[in-house]
């Protein structure tokens, strides 16, 4: 029992290592310092950019993200079904972290940024309407990114039923944590991702992920959000393979075009 309580403790540490370490990769300046300058882009033109954005998305620091995303998640993965069991036992924590659910889910997160971007429009606000266009556009590439691997990974969730890997909700959460930390800075990003946090504990709570899981969601939506603000520049190949602990995902950086 000590022991389980230990690899609890290890993966979960691990869990908060690679929230801590891709949050620091996105910590570049907002391209708007001051909110000056906004692009704003049309409406039709927010579902147009999301093929914009895939292509834009292979670059050396989403590379290094999802490497620390990855080597959490095979870290932690050993104490998968003994954190969830730890995680789902607790009647407090149940109660506290009930709201995860909703904020994390790509109903609330998208009709947020929608809401965004139709505000800021409707008031001739251009730093609300290019935020909130960024926030969209980082739902949709989170969705592509995050519903290409479950279909390709099939990972069995901890309550039964497939495609626990990786989290929705965790990648939908950081994904507009990284938009607005990345055009305000700390003061708002803190928060944000303590938020993405709140729901990446929910959903290894609720038994619908396990920490393996939201620790790699994390890595895929701060580059979710990171592709929007700030394109790369290389090549990259991302797909299944096989580990040891089962299917994973893994990236094949090729170089610049």
């Amino acid at each position: 029992m000590r022991n389980v309580s230990c690899r609890c403790m290890v993966a979960i540490a691990a869990a908060g290592m690679v929230i801590i370490a891709t949050a620091g990769e996105a910590r570049a300046e907002s391209r708007f310092p001051g909110c000056r300058n906004e692009r704003v882009l049309p409406f039709k033109n927010l579902f147009s950019a999301t093929f914009n954005d895939l292509k834009r998305l292979p670059s050396t620091g989403n590379a290094g993200i999802l490497a620390i995303g990855g080597g959490a998640a095979l870290f932690s993965h050993p104490a998968d079904k003994s954190v969830t069991e730890k995680f789902s036992t607790s009647t407090g924590l149940e109660e506290t972290l009930e709201g995860g659910a909703v904020l994390g889910g790509f109903p609330l997160q998208i009709g947020g940024a929608f809401l965004t971007y139709g505000l800021g429009r409707a008031f001739k606000n251009d730093c609300m309407a290019a935020v909130g266009g960024e926030l969209v556009q980082a739902q949709f590439v989170a969705q592509v990114l995050t519903y290409g691997i479950k279909g390709s990974v099939r990972r069995q969730r901890p309550e039964g039923g497939g495609f626990s890997f990786p989290s929705g909700h965790t990648t939908a959460a950081f994904a507009s944590a990284t938009v607005l930390q990345r055009h305000f800075g700390w003061k708002v990003g803190l928060p944000a991702y303590g938020a993405a946090t709140y729901v990446a504990a929910q959903r290894v709570q609720g038994k619908r992920h396990y920490l393996s899981d939201v620790a790699f969601g994390a890595a895929l939506g701060v580059v979710a959000g990171r592709t929007v603000t700030m394109p790369g520049g290389h090549k990259m190949s991302l797909g299944p393979i096989p580990t040891e602990f089962g299917p994973a995902a893994g990236f094949t950086l090729l170089g610049k075009k």
